[in-house]
């Protein structure tokens, strides 16, 4: 982990508020992400968590309040102008091509640095081969550093879920963002592939210098991995912090006192 509050920041939320007709999903929430830090976003479910990484990167447009990126407000922004500003995403359920294999869909994270149009992609010849080749040197990279040589001609439909999430991730950093954002990284995986990802995630974060923001429900993962840790409840935020300061805080205990004490009945 590292000294977060001596970094400049890279993203900055303010005031924003989302709406989705009557239905309040975020009100008035602050924090910022700064540079090379593990940012965490907690919460029980419906807390609003999902729908700001959704603002962040474009998919939703909030109603009120600004975002800030890197130094420039952003207004109105697109997924695919997120995307080539360096934000990359991970979600919540895999969203891979089941058909094609790994070494195709981390590929595919791509696209957005490739140069040459269509005409010199079709025919396959001079500066759009060379160009492919550099591109699949990096995403053999990207193959080695998540150690999934194994699978590289697979169809990840035929992957078990925990290889399927570290392909995901494995596409999200053939982008080579600046800001990557994860949505439940370890949803659905056994311990073990826990400890793998929570693995994968601080190297992105040490060795390729990787901001990183991520949404979990293992608390454990999150005491682990993550530098500073905002906490959301029903669209709030109530708490934003440490680790250590977010784990003792009233109002985080009394949140999922609540859920914990719901979840008895």
């Amino acid at each position: 982990m590292t000294d977060a509050g001596a970094r400049e920041i890279m993203l900055d939320i303010e005031n924003v508020s989302l709406s989705f007709g009557g239905v309040k999903a975020i009100t008035d929430i602050s924090f910022d992400i700064r540079k090379g830090e593990v940012r965490a976003i907690i919460g029980p479910n419906g807390a609003g968590k999902t729908s700001m990484l959704n603002v962040i990167n474009g998919v939703y447009r909030p109603q009120k309040g600004t975002i800030t990126f890197k130094g420039r407000v952003r207004r109105n922004i697109q997924p695919y102008q997120a995307a080539k500003s360096g934000i990359a995403r991970t979600f919540q359920n895999v969203a891979l091509f089941k058909g094609m294999s790994t070494l195709d869909n981390i590929m595919s994270g791509r696209s957005l640095r490739m140069h040459r149009n269509f005409f010199w992609q079709l025919i396959h010849v001079g500066p759009a081969r060379d160009e492919e080749i550099a591109h699949r040197r990096k995403v053999e990279e990207i193959i080695d550093f998540l150690e999934i040589q194994h699978i590289r001609k697979v169809p990840v439909g035929k992957l078990p879920y925990g290889l399927q999430k570290r392909v995901e991730l494995g596409r999200a950093l053939a982008m080579e963002p600046e800001l990557l954002l994860l949505d439940e990284p370890m949803a659905g995986m056994n311990l073990e592939e826990k400890e793998d990802m929570s693995r994968f995630i601080l190297d992105v974060n040490h060795e390729f210098g990787t901001t990183i923001a991520l949404i979990e429900h293992d608390m454990g993962v999150v005491m682990d991995l993550s530098d500073r840790v905002v906490v959301l409840d029903y669209g709030r935020k109530i708490a934003d912090g440490t680790p250590s300061e977010v784990k003792s805080d009233r109002a985080v205990i009394d949140a999922y006192l609540g859920v914990a004490r719901q979840e008895a009945r």
